[in-house]
């Protein structure tokens, strides 16, 4: 993967949103920043993760999309996405060309982040987007950007070098199990596969109550 780099750093704020009738709280707005940004254990220093029970947290700390996939949504929707709108925390050029992988990692300065899994959509992406049959339509494209947990914290700014490290494991690529996420069968090998991964808890506890159906 060459010609990584960071297209921009976006930091969350609190806003109100209107789903079905109801006010609620939101951290999916974010705001550009075009300073440097402290990177943690949690993610951004200074991010805004209102529903903590989805989102954020030691293994969804950092959320990522690219550039690439922007360009695809604006064909697609005939209008111009320009990053942030999905609520990542970084936006890249390109994912590359091989599939990302569960624990595959990017460096960056001296921060190093490892994937966890596909970005989950609930209903609040599609009232940022005015339409509640987005989410369906977010999920079919195949294109969710990945979570990541941070390995080393450091600081990062707009157009530092993403240095790609693939995994040397035999783990699931991110799509087969986002995939997996919303089959309506779900394969009890590949849950198991994808409980060997270090993948993020929500996930982990999702895959392990379906296996144990399973059984």
């Amino acid at each position: 993967m060459e010609n990584m780099r960071i297209a921009s750093l976006n930091i969350g704020r609190q806003e109100n949103i209107q789903i079905g009738g109801k006010t609620i709280s939101t951290g999916i707005y974010k705001d550009i920043s075009f300073d440097k940004v402290e990177v943690n254990q949690q993610g951004f220093a200074k991010d805004v993760i209102v529903d903590t029970k989805s989102h954020g947290g030691a293994d969804q700390a950092v959320y990522l999309y690219s550039l690439e996939d922007y360009a695809f949504w604006s064909k697609e929707l005939q209008k111009d996405m320009p990053a942030s709108t999905f609520g990542e925390n970084i936006t890249i050029t390109n994912f590359g060309t091989s599939p990302l992988k569960i624990a595959d990692r990017f460096q960056i300065n001296g921060v190093v982040l490892e994937i966890t899994f596909a970005r989950i959509p609930c209903d609040k992406l599609g009232a940022r987007m005015g339409n509640t049959k987005f989410v369906k339509r977010f999920v079919q494209a195949q294109r969710p950007g990945v979570y990541a947990r941070v390995i080393k914290e450091g600081e990062l700014r707009v157009g530092d070098i993403v240095r790609y490290l693939p995994t040397m494991e035999n783990y699931p690529t991110v799509l087969e199990l986002y995939d997996l996420w919303y089959a309506r069968e779900r394969n009890p090998e590949l849950l198991r596969k994808g409980l060997e991964a270090p993948i993020a808890e929500r996930a982990r506890r999702a895959f392990q109550l379906w296996l144990d159906r399973a059984e």
